[in-house]
C-alpha cells in the first residue's frame, strides 16, 4: 500500500512523526509512505538536526511553495501535489489538521479520486472567520477515512451529516469515521523522555522548575491587532509583578516583529528580565516540551499547546474567545480569557491558587498511531 503524507508546517511534521514511527516499527511490510513537504511554512529550525533529533524521516519531495495569500498558497500547493499524485499514484493521501496544505492535499486527491485520510477530523471552533475552520470543514467533507481524537469530534461530524455506517467498503460517499485518541499524546509521551535527556533550556534560562508561567502568542488575530497584543502583554507584565511569577515567552517571528511596532515604546521597554519578563527566541520542540513540563501555568493561543498542557497536567489560560478543544474548558483545566487583560490576570491567579488535579483520558491512552494504522491496513477502503 502506497501512502502519500502531506505536511506543510513544523507542527504537522511532529504529528506525522508518530505515524511514520509506527509504520517503521509495525507496518513496514504493508505500507510504503512517501512524505511530502509543501513548503507552506519555511522554518529555519527545520534543519538536518531537527529531523535527526526528532527521529522524523526527511521528505521525499519539497514543493517549496512559500508564503502568500490563502487562495494563492492553496492553489500553488494543489498544482504541485496534483503533479506528484499523478506521478506516484498513491493508494491514499494522509493529511493532518487544518492548514492550507491540509485543504490543498484533500482537494487535489479527491478530484483525482484518491481516498483522503484525515487525521484530527471533526474539530470545530464554530468560528468561520478562522481560515482553519474552513479548512477543517472542507477537508472532512471530501475524506474517505476520518480519525477524530475526541468523542466531541465524532458528534460534530454527525451533526454535519457525516455518519459512520459501519459497512465497508468506505469511500467518499460512505466515509469511515473512527475515534482513535490524539496522536499528539503519543508524541508528548515519547518526546518528553527525549527532551529530559537532551534539552538544557532550563539551565540556559536559569529557570526554576514550577516557578514560572509560560506563554505563547502567534495567531494573527492577536499579533496583528495593536490593542489585543498590548492587552496581552500588559497582563503578562502585571502577572510577573503583582503575582511575583516569572514569565517566559518564546517569540514567534510574527510576534517579535509586531512587538517592535507597538506605539507605546516606554511600555515595550518594561518587557525585560528585570521586570520578570523573559522574551526569548523561538525554541525547538524538545525545549518547548521541557518548558511546558516545568511551568506552573501555560498561556497560549495555540491549539497544540493547549493539548500539550493537558497531556503534561498543566492548567492553561487560552488567549482566544473560543477553543476547538472544549474538553479542556469543560473540565475546568482551561479558562478562556481572550485578549482581556483582567481575565488573563484573574485566570492565572485562579490556577496559581487552585491547580487542577484531575486530567481524565479524554484524548486516548497514547496509542493513537497504532490504532490508526491498524484500521488503515485492515478495513476495506480502496
Amino acid at each position: 500500500m502506497k501512502i502519500l503524507t502531506v505536511v506543510g508546517a513544523r507542527p504537522q511534521f511532529i504529528k506525522a512523526a508518530a505515524i511514520s514511527r509506527k509504520i517503521k516499527e509495525q507496518f513496514s511490510d504493508h505500507v510504503h509512505e512517501i512524505l511530502v513537504h509543501t513548503g507552506q511554512h519555511y522554518d529555519l529550525q527545520m534543519s538536518e538536526v531537527f529531523f535527526s533529533e526528532m527521529g522524523i524521516p526527511e521528505p521525499a519531495y519539497n514543493l517549496g511553495t512559500g508564503s502568500g495569500n490563502h487562495g494563492y498558497q492553496t492553489g500553488e500547493i494543489m498544482k504541485g501535489l496534483e503533479e506528484l499524485m499523478l506521478k506516484e499514484k498513491p493508494d491514499g493521501v494522509i493529511v493532518y489538521g487544518d492548514t492550507n496544505s491540509t485543504l490543498a492535499g484533500a482537494l487535489a486527491a479527491s478530484k483525482l479520486f484518491i481516498p483522503v485520510i484525515h487525521i484530527e477530523a471533526g474539530l470545530r471552533s464554530f468560528n468561520k472567520t478562522m481560515p482553519e475552520e474552513i479548512n477543517r470543514i472542507a477537508t472532512d467533507h471530501v475524506s474517505t477515512l476520518m480519525f477524530s481524537p475526541t468523542v466531541t469530534g465524532i458528534r460534530n461530524l454527525e451533526s454535519e451529516g457525516l455518519v459512520h455506517s459501519g459497512t465497508a467498503p468506505y469511500h467518499i460517499d460512505n466515509p469511515g469515521i473512527f475515534h482513535c485518541g490524539d496522536i499528539m499524546y503519543d508524541n508528548t509521551l515519547f518526546f518528553r523522555k527525549r527532551s529530559e535527556e537532551i534539552s538544557g533550556i532550563l539551565d540556559d534560562l536559569d529557570a526554576q522548575k514550577d516557578n514560572y508561567v509560560l506563554a505563547t502568542i502567534h495567531r494573527p488575530a492577536n499579533t496583528d491587532s495593536t490593542k489585543r497584543l498590548e492587552n496581552i502583554m500588559r497582563a503578562l507584565l502585571n502577572i510577573s509583578q503583582s503575582l511575583k511569577t516569572e514569565v517566559i515567552l518564546p517569540l514567534h517571528p510574527r510576534t517579535s516583529l509586531k512587538l517592535q511596532s507597538l506605539p507605546d515604546r516606554s511600555f515595550v521597554e518594561k518587557l525585560n528580565p528585570k521586570n520578570g519578563i523573559h522574551l526569548i527566541p523561538a525554541v525547538s520542540f524538545l525545549d518547548m516540551i521541557q518548558l511546558e513540563n516545568n511551568a506552573r501555568v501555560i498561556l497560549t493561543d495555540s491549539g497544540g499547546v493547549q493539548k500539550e498542557a493537558w497531556f503534561l497536567k498543566k492548567p492553561v489560560v487560552i488567549l482566544r474567545a473560543e477553543t476547538e478543544w472544549i474538553e479542556i474548558t469543560e473540565q475546568g483545566n482551561g479558562l478562556l480569557a481572550d485578549a482581556s487583560t483582567e481575565k488573563i490576570i484573574h485566570s492565572v491567579e485562579h490556577f496559581l491558587n487552585n491547580p487542577p488535579a484531575d486530567f481524565p483520558p479524554v484524548y486516548g491512552n497514547g496509542d493513537a498511531a497504532r490504532e490508526i494504522m491498524e484500521i488503515v491496513t485492515t478495513v476495506q477502503w480502496r
